[in-house]
């Protein structure tokens, strides 16, 4: 494809970017923004999941010429239209809106939103015909126009504070300082009187001024509930083509405020720091009177100073890495600046930074009898939930603005004294864990490499004793091994001569003199020998034809907690031969048995390369059933739908992104829409009892897992409140009780509504957990008997919730929780599981699905899963939690793409997993164990022949299955154009259950072990990730390599060279690029997409408004917060919280004490 030049814009052109949801689209509009930016655009990005509020308030604030979006399946409609609508509502008509969103959008959905008003819709085809270059420029050009050129009397309105009124004042001064000198002149002699203060912020690139500002802005909004804040924010033009990325927004998350509002300005003109109509920004902000203007600077090296002519308070924000104590010398602002914040104070060597640049204050400042204490420089990590150290930065600088401009912002900010001190998710001095790792496992296989090599020679030198004690039989060659050794009289007793008798233990011929002196060195070599084999290895050896009958006799028979369990080791095929369950080699050298023993060995045993069990449990397939659409009751209806007949009920639960983003239904358009859409609407325990109502959720049967990350433990709490309440259901029919309960209920909801199941039960679903809707146990049952049921509930519930909250800032980004706070979330979850005997219910799921599904290749998904594992290990070891009680509690998830990798991932999970847990961590067995779920991968669903879908996923499960995964979704073939039907889920779970049920070579449970090209490929993708494990330590470790979006670069890239090779050819894909229909293999449209109905919506919407009128929570969210505060745990809490609080209201509480993501590029 030819390259397009870009557009050359004929005025300043300013894009709003955003993303109005997350997974690829963080990224796509991450590359769409860059090459905006490229054709000489002022870009203001705002990143992922961003309402249309937000998106309309920053493109009027900022006085944009056009908004472009990506927008996912799921609302879409609405989200446009309201964004059409909220514009045109608030004037500001003339912004355009551009979308793109993958091929989910339909053609005609496009036609209708452009008909409403939407300038332009792009799809797949458009992308392939123009390029992306292509559709930039088109995109540019119609939002090349003129913004300012024209002003009214928007300088009488600026006292209102009407954003768009002060934006186009602003804007016309940038643009059009001859149309704009009339306002400007009135507006100067205003501010004659004007007190309002300007803080002016700047220092070094990178520092965190950004979050810094926020954190400032978060503090003051809570501290004066009535008082205004204007910000104009600077960030550098591109010399060369004139775009500029003004960035500083897509940092801050207090600003989304209607007592805010902020401007961000490019300098166009590359060599300083600030724009030179910031002047007059500032002035119409103090036209428009506002109680504090901050004004931010771009980011810039040492010399810069020219904020001081523009503020009344100065701060100076750097970071503890300005290099050796001289350059400090250097920076003119040290001279000038009333405070100085060194952020990132986590940082190593933070506290001398400190004392050096408390020093060069000093000096530059003559302050020599001010007491260190007392000098105005802070540590501050403005990343950190309530750091204390923003809270005595944001005191002083309210202190210092109060005594230099004498304004009324006296300040009743309650500050601690202690410093800012990072309370490390992993400590420092262990940031190594990964090459400690590595270097544990490298010495695992090098010790047993000496072994093997011990073994073989021992080996040798038993056959050579064999062969000159002239013993023919094997059997007879058997009996010379003890338990602890060559037994030396069972050689002699054996030993015969060349006629065949048997030789004397003294005298004899000369023959059989040299005979027995031979067999006496040989022995004492063997002796020799043997001093260097591992005791626990000689085991191995002997019991080797033991380990072998076992699994030849017809029944295997082994212990669980005292208790005998005996099974088949053959089944019979239709030709009535014995076909093995387990197959074992049939080496005879010790070194080769050795080899395979440390390596491999049988499913059940360490290192578990081949499986976690013995056998597989019979009557109890790994096929997981896959739901998530509508409103509970829709979504009950179908898992009842796809488990029926199966004894085991594995529920796998997909939700809506309202729920995903910790949000409640609501009526706003742009949630509406997203309601029930791409999974299931959630938001109170009452959804939770109808999504799992007719299920036994304490059967050993059922097991529950929920795809689900920022909002989890609130899902969790949700999830073990219903199963509690389905326990005390049946204590209460048991007993007799239900008359003397519904009256209960009844008193409870007098003159009120009570939820019910919308509609009728589905055929399966007994209405087990629907008799509590609306109340919990425990306002039914006595206290003692309602605190044993849930005793006793939680600790046999089984399943997971996904929770990791790494891969989420790694790839996915669903994150609503800074990656600290939900970190802690994660940890207080564990620690209840610990308190409360949770054993069945994993707290995490690790998972490689969503690197994968991000771009990731196999390797990449592995290195990045384990290394995110270990990370948990680290955090929960530093919080003091016992490994042997929180390891069995984790679980891993990852997806089976069609790479010669995906052959071997389980496998090696297990044995990297295994090795690092007994020798690394010193963890017991259960422990040890990987358990290893499996998603056929969504990124080989191809939109063209989708037919062809399901042969990528049959051959996707076969691997999964061979390599013995603990569970296995299969994707149905239509996912990539649509949410999957009945008839295509059924087919999807077929394809496991042939696998499982008719596949012939599939009754044998370790079928790959053995083969040359598994073994190969085991060695090298184990290799590989230690590698990569040394990667990730050479950047501090996870949470460093987080820091420098090492893993997100790393996915972004892999997924840019399968997309290159796909585009080109070079990697063929059946159906896509090549072996195309006679028609060209278009994509396919859907007949149909199934989308949430207006009455699922409404009742959603009704279930949550009967819940608030049902009940007060304000103490209950006061007590969360404060807990959350005072280092508590959250989970505890949430645990009653759940009962009778939504999600959203959760969420935000928790939101307004800080814990909030701060999204980045």
């Amino acid at each position: 494809m030819k390259q397009v030049a870009p557009y050359k814009p004929k005025y300043k052109v300013r894009i709003v970017t955003a993303a109005s949801l997350f997974d690829g689209h963080d990224a796509a509009i991450n590359i769409m923004r860059r090459i905006i930016q490229s054709t000489g655009v002022e870009v203001i990005h705002l990143g992922h999941d961003r309402s249309v509020e937000e998106v309309v308030n920053t493109a009027i604030q900022e006085d944009a010429n056009a908004i472009a979006l990506t927008s996912y399946q799921g609302g879409h409609n609405e989200y446009f239209k309201y964004m059409y609508d909220l514009l045109k509502e608030k004037g500001a008509e003339h912004i355009k809106i551009f979308g793109g969103g993958g091929g989910v959008i339909l053609p005609e959905e496009i036609k209708e939103l452009m008909d409403y008003g939407i300038t332009r819709i792009y799809s797949p085809d458009d992308g392939r015909a123009l390029g992306l270059q292509g559709m930039i420029n088109d995109l540019v050009q119609q939002s090349d126009y003129a913004i300012g050129d024209t002003l009214g009397n928007e300088g009488d309105m600026l006292p209102t504070k009407n954003s768009k009124a002060i934006a186009r004042v602003i804007s016309s001064a940038e643009n059009f300082p001859e149309v704009a000198k009339a306002t400007l002149d009135k507006i100067h002699i205003k501010n004659a009187a004007s007190k309002t203060p300007v803080l002016g912020i700047t220092g070094t690139g990178g520092a965190g001024k950004s979050s810094l500002v926020d954190e400032l802005v978060r503090r003051f909004l809570i501290d004066f509930p009535e008082k205004t804040i204007g910000l104009v924010s600077v960030d550098p033009s591109k010399r060369k083509t004139g775009g500029a990325l003004l960035g500083d927004r897509i940092r801050m998350n207090a600003i989304n405020n209607s007592r805010v509002y902020m401007r961000s300005l490019a300098t166009r003109q590359s060599n300083l720091a600030l724009s030179k109509y910031v002047n007059e920004a500032i002035e119409v902000l103090k036209a428009a009177e506002y109680d504090l203007i901050i004004l931010e600077t771009s980011g810039i090296g040492q010399s810069d100073t020219e904020i001081m002519e523009h503020s009344d308070v100065a701060l100076y924000v750097m970071t503890p890495e300005f290099g050796a104590a001289t350059q400090l010398e250097k920076i003119d602002m040290l001279d000038f600046a009333d405070l100085v914040a060194i952020n990132k104070f986590d940082k190593r060597g933070s506290l001398d930074a400190l004392r050096d640049v408390k020093k060069q204050y000093m000096r530059n400042n003559n302050l020599w009898d001010v007491h260190q204490d007392d000098l105005s420089v802070y540590g501050t990590i403005a990343s950190q939930f309530n750091d204390p150290g923003m809270n005595t930065l944001y005191k002083a600088i309210m202190d210092k603005l109060v005594e230099k401009t004498d304004s009324d912002l006296k300040s009743t900010f309650e500050i601690s004294q202690e410093m800012s001190e990072k309370i490390f998710v992993i400590p420092p001095s262990r940031t190594r864990y990964l090459s400690e790792i590595a270097e544990s496992n490298r010495a695992y296989d090098k010790t047993a490499n000496t072994q093997v090599e011990v073994a073989q020679k021992l080996y040798g030198i038993y056959k050579t004793i064999g062969s000159v004690a002239n013993v023919s039989l094997i059997e007879d060659e058997k009996s010379f091994i003890g338990k602890l050794g060559l037994n030396e009289d069972a050689v002699f007793a054996e030993a015969k001569n060349d006629k065949g008798n048997v030789i004397p233990t003294e005298g004899g011929t000369t023959d059989e003199e040299s005979q027995r002196d031979l067999l006496k060195l040989l022995i004492k070599e063997f002796d020799r020998v043997k001093l260097n084999l591992d005791p626990y290895n000689w085991e191995v050896i002997t019991g080797w034809d033991e380990k072998v009958n076992k699994y030849k006799n017809p029944i295997y028979s082994f212990k669980v907690r005292d208790k005998e369990i005996k099974i088949e080791t053959h089944s019979e095929s239709l030709s009535h031969l014995q076909i093995p369950r387990i197959a074992l080699p049939k080496y005879q050298a010790w070194g080769d048995l050795l080899r395979w023993s440390l390596q491999e060995n049988v499913p059940g045993e360490f290192p578990y390369t081949s499986g976690l069990y013995p056998f597989k449990r019979t009557g109890e397939d790994p096929a997981r059933m896959f739901a998530g659409e509508g409103g509970p009751e829709r979504t009950n209806r179908r898992f009842h739908y796809v488990s029926a007949g199966l004894p085991a009920k594995r529920l796998s639960t997909a939700f809506d992104s309202v729920t995903l983003y910790g949000n409640d239904p609501d009526l706003r358009p742009d949630i509406y829409g997203k309601i029930g859409n791409a999974g299931v609407s959630i938001c109170c325990l009452d959804d939770a009892k109808k999504l799992y109502s007719g299920f036994d959720l304490a059967n050993v049967m059922t097991s529950v897992s929920m795809t689900i990350n920022g909002p989890a433990p609130m899902l969790l709490g949700f999830f073990m409140n219903a199963a509690i309440d389905q326990q005390c259901e049946f204590y209460i029919k048991e007993n007799g009780l239900e008359k003397e309960v519904e009256a209960k209920i009844a008193k409870i909801y007098k003159g009120k509504e009570r939820p019910s199941y919308n509609g009728e039960l589905p055929e399966g679903n007994n209405g087990l957990g629907l008799m509590l809707l609306g109340v919990t146990g425990n306002q039914v049952l006595p206290a003692d008997v309602y605190a044993e049921i849930k005793k006793n509930t939680i600790a046999q519930v089984r399943g997971t919730v996904q929770a990791d909250i790494l891969k989420e800032d790694q790839a996915q980004n669903t994150c609503i929780f800074s990656t600290e706070f939900a970190l802690r979330l994660m940890g207080d979850v564990q620690e209840y599981f610990i308190e409360n005997n949770v054993r069945n219910f994993y707290s995490v799921s690790i998972s490689g699905y969503h690197i994968a599904e991000a771009g990731a290749n196999p390797i990449t998904q592995l290195a990045l899963t384990l290394s995110n594992g270990f990370t948990y290990v680290e955090y929960y070891l530093s919080r003091g939690m016992d490994i042997n009680k929180f390891g069995p509690n984790l679980s891993f998830f990852f997806s089976n793409g069609i790479d010669p990798e995906y052959a071997v991932i389980g496998r090696v999970a297990r044995k990297i997993w295994a090795k690092a847990m007994k020798h690394k961590y010193g963890a017991n067995a259960r422990a040890q164990m990987l358990k290893y779920h499996i998603q056929t991968s969504g990124r080989s669903l191809h939109a063209q022949e989708i037919d062809f879908n399901d042969i990528r996923t049959t051959l996707q499960a076969l691997y999964a299955i061979y390599d013995n995964c603990n569970s296995l979704h299969t994707n149905a073939y239509d996912e990539a154009i649509t949410t999957p039907t009945e008839e295509s889920v059924r087919r999807a779970m077929a394809i496991q259950l042939i696998i499982n049920k008719e596949l012939g070579l599939n009754k044998n449970e370790n079928p790959i072990q053995g083969s040359f090209i598994i073994e190969e490929l085991t060695d090298l993708v184990e290799d590989a990730v230690l590698q990569e494990f040394d990667r990730i330590t050479e950047r501090g470790g996870v949470l460093g390599a987080m820091e420098t979006m090492y893993q997100r670069s790393k996915i972004q890239e892999e997924s840019l060279y399968y997309e290159t090779l796909k585009h080109n050819g070079k990697f063929p894909i059946i159906g896509v690029n090549t072996f195309l229909s006679s028609k060209g293999s278009p994509t396919v449209i859907p007949a149909e997409v199934i989308r949430a109905t207006e009455e699922e919506k409404q009742f959603q919407i009704k279930t949550l408004a009967n819940l608030h009128e049902a009940n007060d929570t304000t103490a209950l969210l006061k007590d969360l917060q404060q807990r959350a505060i005072n280092n508590e745990n959250i989970f505890d809490a949430l645990m009653e919280v759940c009962k009778v609080c939504s999600l959203g209201e959760i969420t935000s509480s928790l939101f307004e004490v800080g814990g909030q993501y701060r999204r980045n590029m």
